[in-house]
């Protein structure tokens, strides 16, 4: 430990001494306190007296090393591997940090710190949490038994400002072609999944496909930790699944919120991502009148997201494979692949169309894909090419949107 070190601990260890817990403090009084003992330091220059303030009040009042970190708004993913090892994510290159936390008892305060702000817990018991911070960032939580070199604590950043279309489409993500005839699928109320790898946009895709969401309808979104920043929709219902945090307290999954979610009256229901056996009730949700929703889920291509499909369907229910198999078929009418290619860049790389059972399978065809044409100081270049036409139009008919399609 370095002696700037060892001299903020020391300064930090005062100031909680005069801090008195026994009233609510307000961080005005905090940060006098801070200021009074940091002016005697006379030893260090003004702006390292400055520079030891604002980190002494970060471990006092905020999320420690952290906190400088959510300020940065090019950072947009933490991994805290223990105490001593953090590593960030700028501009899709991870990086190592050399600052690290004094004590794994100091990182397991800044992790309960963010857990109780959302009613959750963890502990031995339950070593393994997500919750999110107060500007809206995903945290993914696992402890000891489960963790073994300390604490571990992953931060998903989201911009201030979710992206729109035009910001996907100016950042390469997918031409302005292809971004208008999704956006009139959407009016259309076609079913939309959206699939792809960790960290390839799935949350931010979808943000941006639901701006074209029209304003009169009545939206229900599911999610398991609250990401969707949906704007300009007034009839607008935020579902969040809780899980049990006292002995008394009962879970309630997303599969839980889905049902609910039926008797509620939504247009649309949109679930922030598809994990497990509440796969049978989106598909049932979308079989029963509740056309033009859209999900998330995991998956390398668009006929994996079918086969994954169906393995979280039977998690859910025990179906004949061949039920299983027409229920998503008649839920589903497109599938958008996205994916994060070698030069760190997001790209939507296929899209989809659901044609319906031949041979006991689902069929899917391919409308759009991207394919590359090369490299260019370090960054890959490449076209969408479209392969083949929109079958199912129906919907398009309806809407009176049909054009060209």
């Amino acid at each position: 430990m370095t002696e700037y070190e060892n001299l903020k601990r020391k300064l930090r260890e005062e100031v909680l001494q005069k801090i008195d817990f026994s009233k609510e403090c307000s961080d005005e009084e905090v940060q006098e306190v801070i200021a009074g003992i940091i002016l005697r330091q006379k030893q260090l220059d003004y702006t390292t007296r400055k520079q030891m303030a604002k980190e002494i009040f970060h471990a006092v009042r905020r999320l420690d090393i952290l906190e400088e970190l959510m300020e940065d708004k090019s950072v947009t993913e933490i991994m805290v591997n223990g105490p001593e090892h953090i590593f960030i994510e700028r501009a899709g290159r991870i990086e190592p940090l050399s600052e690290h936390f004094e004590s794994r008892e100091k990182l397991e305060d800044v992790i309960q710190q963010i857990v109780a702000e959302c009613n959750r817990t963890v502990n031995e018991a339950s070593p393994i949490v997500d919750a999110r911070l107060r500007d809206g960032s995903r945290v993914h939580v696992v402890l000891a038994p489960v963790a073994l070199n300390g604490p571990i604590v992953t931060i998903r950043r989201f911009p201030d400002k979710p992206y729109t279309m035009e910001d996907l489409i100016r950042m390469g993500s997918l031409p302005r072609e292809v971004a208008q005839w999704l956006a009139d699928l959407v009016r259309a109320r076609y079913n939309i999944f959206i699939s792809g790898g960790t960290g390839s946009g799935k949350t931010t895709f979808l943000n941006a496909l639901s701006g074209y969401i029209p304003e009169d309808e009545r939206i229900i979104t599911i999610e398991d930790s609250a990401e969707l920043q949906l704007h300009g929709i007034a009839n607008l219902v935020r579902l969040e699944a809780r899980n049990a945090v006292l002995k008394e307290g009962s879970s309630i999954t997303i599969r839980n919120l889905l049902r609910a979610s039926l008797r509620m009256r939504p247009d649309r229901v949109i679930v922030g991502e598809i994990r497990g056996e509440e796969a049978i009730d989106m598909m049932q949700a979308l079989n029963t009148g509740h056309d033009g929703s859209l999900s998330t889920g995991h998956a390398n291509s668009a006929a994996d997201m079918l086969s994954r499909m169906e393995t979280m369907v039977l998690m859910g229910m025990e179906l004949p494979l061949a039920a299983v198999r027409m229920q998503i078929a008649s839920a589903l009418d497109l599938i958008v692949h996205l994916g994060r290619i070698r030069d760190k860049t997001r790209k939507v790389l296929e899209i989809a169309e659901v044609m319906g059972i031949k041979n006991g399978n689902v069929q899917i065809r391919t409308l759009y894909r991207f394919r590359e044409r090369g490299e260019e100081n370090g960054k890959v270049l490449g076209e969408w090419v479209k392969e083949n036409a929109l079958v199912h139009t129906e919907k398009l008919t309806a809407a009176g949107l049909l054009g060209t399609y």
